[in-house]
């Protein structure tokens, strides 16, 4: 599959604003973004690329700050030798090790997760994914039913299932995604996941004890009907992907309306992760 990589340059940036820039960049299908010198890079398919969309995108933050961005076409042979480049194991909390395919085992670690990232959103390096693992790891998710929406390389439904959950459903609307979380899935040993590429539409009408939900602040809205329909009572869900103000509040008024109570948030720079139980 062809890439086209997107190389910006900021004269000046804060970094707020360059995490929603990001953001904006993801639902133009932008699905993988590297720092770089004075800026960052972007991956995107080349069959889903518009600069016409771009350009009208970098246009509406003209008098936030300024940026130039030169585009160059990413041959599918470069892209492994790339992430074995830029891609270094994690450690979440002293008992998860994240790796990829190309790094040696850390047997001294209680839980050990490979990643063959791809162009997959979702090796845990991003601070929305490591805290959404943080609260995974604390939850009693043993003989759980999971759903994990927006699961990117599926990492998040991996580390439930090495922790005991019961059943895993993951859920992703890009087919890459879908087709990664199979592979790692297979590569960590996982045999009770279930994978679906789409959106709301497709959750099953099954009941879950804890729903995973790192996307974004707009897809997190829309689909919070959906999934208060599928949530067991008592149940949880682990929301990330958006920001504290005003993307929390907007978020907690939501549930509300569906009996979904706020517990706690953790952050991580500009990003958040919370808590949420159905009462």
């Amino acid at each position: 599959m062809q890439y086209i990589k997107a190389i910006f340059k900021f004269e000046s940036i804060e970094d707020y604003q360059q995490d929603l820039l990001i953001s904006d960049l993801a639902d133009l299908g932008f699905d993988t973004f590297e720092d770089s010198e004075n800026g960052f890079t972007a991956f995107i398919i080349a069959a889903n690329f518009n600069e016409q969309e771009l350009k009208e995108l970098l246009a509406n933050y003209a008098e936030d700050f300024q940026t130039s961005f030169t585009l160059e076409d990413v041959a599918d042979e470069n892209w492994n030798a790339e992430w074995e480049k830029n891609f270094s194991p994690l450690i979440i909390d002293d008992v998860c090790y994240v790796r990829a395919t190309f790094h040696a085992p850390q047997p001294s670690y209680p839980y050990e997760i490979v990643i063959d990232p791809k162009m997959a959103f979702g090796t845990g390096h991003h601070q929305t994914t490591t805290m959404v693992m943080q609260y995974i790891l604390t939850a009693d998710v043993k003989d759980k039913a999971i759903l994990d929406m927006g699961c990117g390389t599926g990492i998040l439904a991996i580390l439930a299932a090495k922790l005991g959950a019961k059943s895993l459903m993951a859920i992703d609307y890009d087919d890459i995604c879908y087709q990664s979380t199979i592979e790692n899935a297979a590569l960590n040993n996982v045999k009770n996941l279930d994978a679906l590429c789409g959106s709301k539409e497709i959750i099953p009408d099954e009941v879950y004890d804890i729903i995973l939900a790192n996307i974004n602040r707009n897809i997190l809205l829309d689909q919070i009907s959906r999934y208060a329909e599928v949530l067991k009572p008592e149940g949880k869900i682990f929301f990330s992907g958006f920001y504290l103000d005003p993307d929390l509040g907007m978020i907690t008024a939501e549930c509300a309306k569906y009996g979904i109570k706020y517990i706690d948030h953790k952050q991580n720079g500009d990003w958040v992760a919370a808590q949420f139980e159905k009462r």
